[in-house]
């Protein structure tokens, strides 16, 4: 039992990190797609970006 509660907390642990990672390297979809050939408007103005 103490070995399956240590795995649960490792992999709760574990999920909120990678998280908090991935976080950091995530761009809204009007920073991402803003070339030339992209369509992405303001992101005011549609559902896109940041409220």
């Amino acid at each position: 039992m103490k070995s399956f509660v240590a795995a649960l907390a490792f992999a709760v642990i574990a999920a909120v990190g990678v998280a908090m990672v991935l976080n950091t390297f995530q761009q809204s979809s009007s920073v991402a797609f803003s070339t030339s050939g992209a369509r992405v408007g303001d992101p005011g103005h549609n559902l896109i970006g940041p409220s």
